[in-house]
């Protein structure tokens, strides 16, 4: 285990005070660009399974200075800090410490980087402390949780008589590609008004299984439907691009979708495909025809990864200590304690609960208990919905959509997302977007753009692609902290910070996630579901219940 280099940059004065809850690949990944760039000062982390959490401390935290732990800067669960920090605060009201001593401070921030189903509890039960929250995606795996997390968050904020800075980890919004596709599309109207759009995420085909045949997201009774754990950013992606205001500055309601349709189905990774020359294993490591088949768990994290290299995700997800053996005791080593893991295999007798309480890497892909989609089609539609545009003796009076211009760029269009499993790519997203005077393809790397009226196409390359989802879990990660860190110098007021660094406010997050569950419903009910129906029947009379 090895910490950041002494390079990285010496936070600012105002820098927060950074807790990360989750010590897992995202909780690196954002952590990562925090210490390298002193965005904040990462003082604490929680996780459960110790190699991961003195790994993440000896990166982040008491490593970069050289030193062991101290008590305050690690905790086994997320239960246990805010048991600390409710005695941290009554020691400090009574007197007993004083907050300034740097042993006794506490945290400004928090990152929540736990298991998805886990989200609510924790977000919930940070609220009261009054800290600022960067939670991963999704905010939690159903629209009860997510409603409910939006209440606490709204009405801590008023029993506080103050908000905090809240994000979300839709990662997509913060790509460099992104953010200069959005631009070009809305700011600039390069393609005119949007007429049509088609957005694709190529899972991979090695990505899947991994993941969400035989990783934690495989059951939607464990987590969610692969549309939320999977794709909710790519909703996310579409609602920004579509439904919310052209600039984060605007206050104009959203053009909201009229309508969700969705199909799709677990067509590959069932037992039916199993091929017939397997017989009866269930396990790659015991399978007649394990050297030949496509998804052996060998031929994927030996073959493919740790036999080159490579100790990096996802080998890392199916031994968390697999590179401190590869560098340490050499690759051999390695590979028996992975080949240990991948061996490790369940039968009919083994308790429902214990099957769903891990992973299993080593399952066959066709004899996993995995329920979730591996390929699906979100189609939403939109309706004209102009806005006032003029006031007339004190009355504000909208256009006839019949009008020339009388649409103020809300025009009908639609968008249809493609989330398909077996693909070249991994993660590689691509699309087109059709206009009413040009259109533009894009891929992770270039947006190409084509003029109607001059019949010329322009190539962009975005610089700073970096890794990461683009590069969009840095920029997420920066400008959390720069909105925090706008708060506590006292530069900007919460809102403030809120539009200007994220763009966007927690009731945005949860539109983009009602959109999901929209279309979830509508694809298991083989329905069309109406936007303004759901959104007063699911969202509104739950938050006025609560």
């Amino acid at each position: 285990m090895t910490s950041i280099s002494p390079a990285a940059r010496i936070p600012s004065p105002h820098a927060p005070r950074i807790l990360f809850i989750g010590a897992g690949s995202q909780g690196h990944a954002y952590a990562s660009p925090i210490v390298k760039q002193g965005l904040g000062h990462i003082v604490g982390v929680c996780e459960p399974i110790p190699y991961k959490r003195q790994e993440f401390g000896q990166k982040y935290i008491w490593g970069v200075t050289n030193r062991s732990p101290l008590p305050h800067e690690e905790f086994d669960s997320w239960e246990d800090f805010l048991k600390y920090e409710s005695t941290r605060r009554i020691r400090v009201s009574a007197g007993e410490i004083r907050e300034g001593n740097e042993e006794f401070k506490g945290v400004d921030a928090v990152f929540v980087c736990v298991l998805d189903e886990l989200h609510v509890h924790v977000v919930k039960g940070l609220a009261p402390l009054g800290v600022h929250i960067m939670c991963e995606k999704p905010l939690a795996t159903n629209l009860d949780d997510c409603t409910s997390i939006l209440g606490a968050v709204t009405r801590e904020s008023e029993v506080l008589g103050r908000k905090t800075v809240f994000g979300i980890g839709h990662v997509l919004r913060y790509s460099p590609h992104n953010v200069m596709l959005r631009k070009l599309v809305r700011e600039e109207k390069v393609v005119g008004d949007v007429v049509s759009v088609e957005h694709t995420e190529p899972i991979g085909w090695w990505h899947m299984a991994h993941s969400f045949v035989r990783g934690n997201w495989r059951r939607q009774d464990m987590t969610a439907a692969s549309l939320l754990t999977k794709s909710c950013h790519d909703i996310d992606f579409l609602m920004w691009l579509l439904c919310s205001s052209a600039s984060p500055n605007e206050r104009d309601p959203p053009h909201v979708p009229s309508f969700i349709t969705s199909t799709g189905n677990l067509n590959q990774f069932r037992k039916a495909r199993k091929p017939l020359a397997a017989g009866t294993a269930t396990n790659c490591l015991s399978c007649p025809i394990e050297a030949s088949c496509l998804y052996s768990s060998r031929n994927i994290y030996f073959d493919k990864l740790l036999d080159v290299g490579d100790t990096d995700w996802p080998l890392k997800s199916v031994v968390p200590e697999i590179e401190d053996l590869y560098n340490n005791d050499g690759k051999e080593t390695a590979k028996k304690r992975l080949l240990e893991v991948l061996a490790e295999d369940y039968t009919t007798e083994t308790p429902d609960l214990e099957v769903k309480e891990r992973a299993w890497y080593g399952r066959c892909v066709w004899e996993c208990d995995n329920d979730v989609c591996d390929d699906q089609i979100v189609t939403m539609t939109w309706e004209d919905d102009p806005l006032p545009s003029s006031a007339v003796n004190g009355t504000a009076e909208t256009k006839s959509t019949g009008e020339v211009g009388g649409l103020n760029g809300r025009a009908a269009k639609t968008a249809v997302f493609h989330m398909v499993a077996p693909t070249e790519k991994i993660c590689e997203r691509r699309g087109r977007i059709y206009g009413t005077t040009g259109e533009i393809s894009y891929d992770s790397d270039t947006i190409s753009v084509h003029s109607f009226v001059t019949g010329e196409t322009t190539l962009y390359t975005p610089e700073g692609r970096g890794h990461g989802h683009g590069g969009g879990d840095d920029w997420l990660a920066e400008n959390f902290c720069k909105a925090v860190q706008a708060v506590l110098s006292g530069e900007m007021e919460v809102d403030v910070a809120q539009r200007r660094w994220l763009g966007v406010d927690i009731e945005e997050v949860v539109r983009s996630h009602v959109a999901v569950f929209a279309a979830e419903k509508a694809r298991k009910e083989r329905i069309v579901v109406d936007w303004k129906k759901f959104w007063a029947e699911e969202v509104e009379a739950r938050l006025h219940s609560s």
